[in-house]
């Protein structure tokens, strides 16, 4: 089969410009050698943010556009894109108070439209923010953000690019790509047979992410003229530190500032680390000294102390930046660069070099519109207010959602119907209709997780394995057991 478009890459960038690209009436076809998010996409700090220290680089631009994108997933993904208060503890030999003021004044103010609530200056005696801290910091600020599930971001933008006519292929690897005739002649693997195909395409989009270079290559075209300089994030999850749910922005020695954020009602998130990588991107991992530098951070500023023995869950992902020239990997800039690749006006090559998990549908916008001149005049833009998959909640009120779930299926309790709620959305109800007691939904794999809902990502969201049900998913394998995760494993390999 020809299509119009091939896109190397399932992570948020390339899913993102399928869904897109799918909508206006093109012939999609998306090919991951691994997972869904499998690598850097689901291993960010979770949030939908318009980038505070983005402002100390001078980058009005990336900022004011995260920003508004901030708001146009709010109302997209309500069951994904969850409001926070994030606090800020004052340290004055890091950064003055007037920088830090100017800094939140600006970003109040870049944020037009913005439905959150402003910045503020704060005395931890007088706030329950305070509790956790400990008693020498005295003052601080509060700004709002958003945090997200990043890999079901990622899922479900897949999933609605293949409801509106999109192939994707999970664990398919492109082996090689070469022109004839003004387009591309694409081979692809299937990783579970080994069978090979051919697929022909007008057009190609590179967003592979830390295998970028690796695309281009394969592709036998000149590629990117912008250097790629790639840049390990790792983050830490440990039992729940503190009540509330405020997150906070902590201030490290070297001036980075590194989040604690409440994490799936059980645990607290912190990180994230950046550490130049130069080793392949599959084989990053979380560092020791990298554990130590996150629970360095905690323990100068709150009460209760964590060690590396508290870690319950860490992960890290490798993030494929336009190389700026920045001495500090923290510095190097996280805005994106869409480089074309061409011959005589045909068969293009797009790689997407950088970008932030905010930003990725305006980007998949630029994309389309650089491939334009290639494809023919395509319909407008749509993708800011279509909502995602079980996005379509009344007044985006996920909390009157879960309500109904409870009330429909009592069984489930307060906090699985939260759950199902946030994942799916409206698109619970696909796999809870007819199930009228526990005993209906099958067998248990621990962390809520039972056998329809685990039918339902195998049929309509391409789980393969135990990982991609526990970590990619969903998050319940913070608490399956080993037991747990051999029964989902067997029950898999008979299903």
């Amino acid at each position: 089969m020809s299509f119009d478009l091939l896109i190397i890459g399932g992570g948020i960038h390339g899913a993102g410009i399928a869904r897109d690209a799918a909508g206006r009436g093109l012939s999609v076809l998306l090919v991951e050698q691994d997972s869904l998010a499998a690598h850097t996409s689901s291993a960010s700090s979770k949030l939908v943010h318009g980038g505070l220290r983005y402002l100390e680089y001078f980058k009005l631009r990336l900022v004011r556009e995260s920003l508004t994108e901030r708001e146009s997933l709010l109302a997209i993904a309500p069951h994904l894109v969850r409001r926070q208060r994030f606090v800020l503890p004052y340290r004055g030999r890091l950064r003055p108070a007037w920088a830090v003021r100017i800094g939140l004044f600006l970003y109040d103010r870049l944020g037009r439209n913005s439905t959150h609530e402003g910045s503020a200056r704060i005395r931890f005696a007088d706030s329950p923010y305070g509790a956790p801290l400990q008693t020498r910091l005295r003052t601080g600020f509060v700004y709002s953000d958003c945090t997200t599930d990043d890999s079901r971001l990622v899922i479900l933008n897949a999933k609605d690019a293949a409801e509106r006519g999109a192939d994707i292929r999970v664990r398919h690897r492109l082996l090689r790509a070469t022109r004839h005739g003004g387009e591309w002649r694409a081979e692809i693997r299937d990783e579970a047979t080994g069978a090979t195909v051919t697929e022909t395409a007008r057009a190609i989009v590179n967003a592979a992410g830390p295998w970028v270079a690796e695309v281009v290559a394969g592709c036998h075209a000149a590629g990117a003229r912008t250097a790629v300089r790639l840049v390990k994030g790792s983050h830490i999850v440990v039992p729940k530190l503190y009540e509330g749910t405020q997150a906070y922005a902590l201030q490290h020695t070297d001036r980075r500032l590194v989040f604690v954020i409440p994490y799936q009602e059980d645990f607290t998130l912190i990180g994230t680390t950046d550490v130049p990588w130069t080793g392949a991107p599959e084989a990053c991992g979380i560092e020791p000294a990298e554990v130590e530098y996150l629970c360095e951070v905690v323990n100068r500023c709150f009460e209760r102390q964590v060690s590396p023995a508290d870690v319950a869950w860490s992960f890290a992902g490798i993030r494929a930046l336009q190389d700026d020239g920045a001495t500090r990997a923290s510095a190097v800039t996280r805005d994106y660069v869409l480089a074309l690749d061409a011959v005589d006006g045909r068969a293009p090559l797009l790689s997407v070099i950088g970008g932030k998990l905010t930003t990725y549908r305006q980007l998949a916008e630029l994309a389309l519109a650089r491939l334009e001149p290639f494809l023919g005049r395509l319909p407008g833009s749509w993708t800011a207010t279509a909502p995602l998959p079980g996005g379509d909640i009344p007044g985006g009120d996920v909390g009157g959602l879960a309500a109904e779930l409870q009330r429909r299926w009592p069984y489930l309790g307060e906090r699985q119907s939260r759950r199902l709620a946030r994942a799916y959305g409206t698109r619970a109800t696909k796999f809870l209709e007819g199930a009228r007691s526990p005993a209906d939904l099958g067998e248990a794999f621990g962390g809520g997780m039972t056998a329809r809902e685990v039918d339902y990502l195998v049929r309509e969201e391409w789980a393969r394995t135990p990982h991609d049900i526990c970590w990619l998913h969903s998050k319940t394998g913070l608490w399956a057991t080993p037991a747990d995760r051999q029964r989902l494993e067997d029950y898999l390999g008979h299903a």
